[in-house]
């Protein structure tokens, strides 16, 4: 990864892990891991991809493996893991992932050799002893190819908004802005968008809405979550800030609005999570500030009440950024995985059930 002194370019642009992995060494749960995606249909959790930082053979950053999902289930706590075969994605970090149905949909994310906006399916109802992967060959223009973006969810559509990634091919609606610093390294510049992409999961085509209202600025390793017919965004990286604001797009009239809330709120932050846990409410962990300092604090958003309360939890002396959350049917919110003390340090593999939130 970087030196310790290095300024980071936390949420943009990391050496790829070595394109290899390592031997699992405990078999009942996963191994520790960030940059990783992880889904729930509300029984249970998948998780996939990532890396792991660790000493071997001479490297110090493997990706997992990217033909196994491991699967939580959320009532028993039990993990269980289940090999993959078919269109096997690449071993990657920061890709973008989703399940409708006990369907797992991903899209993007980086890999050995770049950026990629390919999209692949996973069937989680499947009988078969092996579950496969499809590699969708999708209608229309797609995202340019990018990582660390969010998604929303709604009846039959995946909503994409923003990341980090190549400047796009085609005519794409939106501001795409150059990372000058992605110059000076090796493959093609990259840099941040606000682009918002539909994909039509009856008929798999692409398609970019013509949105109203004051649009969010480009940024990436934001935190997306929807509620209702709302598609809400919360902070990420643009340039050298890491933001504090609240958005949403109304997933019907496609109109944005910016929320400017009452009292206190969250500093900010990028590689957050923000998890609905009811109709009325966000949870907001963890993540990254500009001042380079892992977040520990949580918080919850009162839709209703347009205002933020902070909190308190077990796990306030352990920071978290690059992790992921999932919401149960019970309202527990389940953050596994991360990073703990800086992009160097990986915690251990799970929080399990980290509160009772409502």
């Amino acid at each position: 990864m970087a030196d310790d002194n290095e300024d980071l370019q936390a949420d943009e642009e990391l050496p790829a892990p070595a394109e290899d992995s390592f031997e699992q060494l405990e078999n009942d749960s996963p191994a520790e891991r960030s940059g990783h995606v992880a889904v729930t249909d509300g029984r249970c959790m998948y998780v996939w991809g990532g890396y792991k930082n660790a000493q071997v053979r001479g490297f110090y950053d493997f990706y997992l493996p990217r033909d196994e999902i491991w699967i939580y289930n959320m009532e028993t706590g039990r993990w269980k893991k289940s090999k993959t075969e078919g269109d096997v994605p690449p071993s990657m970090s920061g890709s973008c992932a989703v399940c409708v149905d006990r369907v797992v949909y991903l899209f993007g994310g980086h890999h050995a050799r770049g950026n990629t906006n390919k999209f692949y399916m996973l069937n989680s109802r499947s009988t078969d002893k092996v579950l496969q992967w499809v590699r969708v060959e999708c209608q229309g223009v797609p995202p340019s190819s990018k990582d660390k973006l969010g998604v929303w969810v709604y009846k039959n559509k995946l909503i994409f908004f923003g990341g980090y990634g190549y400047f796009p091919e085609g005519k794409q609606r939106g501001t795409f802005e150059f990372d000058e610093t992605s110059f000076w390294n090796s493959g093609l510049p990259r840099g941040w968008n606000d682009h918002v992409h539909v994909l039509d999961t009856e008929t798999f085509t692409w398609s970019q809405p013509i949105t109203t209202g004051k649009t969010p600025s480009p940024r990436a390793a934001h935190a997306c979550a929807t509620v209702g017919n709302r598609g809400y965004v919360f902070g990420g990286r643009y340039r050298e800030s890491r933001m504090n604001d609240l958005y949403y797009l109304n997933l019907d009239t496609w109109e944005w609005n910016e929320i400017i809330t009452q009292g206190i709120c969250p500093v900010g932050r990028s590689w957050h999570s923000l998890t609905p846990i009811s109709s009325d409410h966000l949870f907001l962990f963890g993540g990254f500030t500009t001042d380079k300092q892992p977040l520990s604090d949580a918080w919850i958003y009162c839709i209703s009440k347009n205002e933020w309360v902070q909190f308190e939890h077990n796990y306030s002396e352990k920071p978290r950024l690059w992790h992921t959350a999932c919401a149960s049917e019970e309202g527990e919110v389940i953050v596994f995985g991360g990073c703990a003390n800086n992009l160097l340090a990986h915690s251990k593999a799970a929080v399990p059930r980290s509160s009772h939130l409502l």
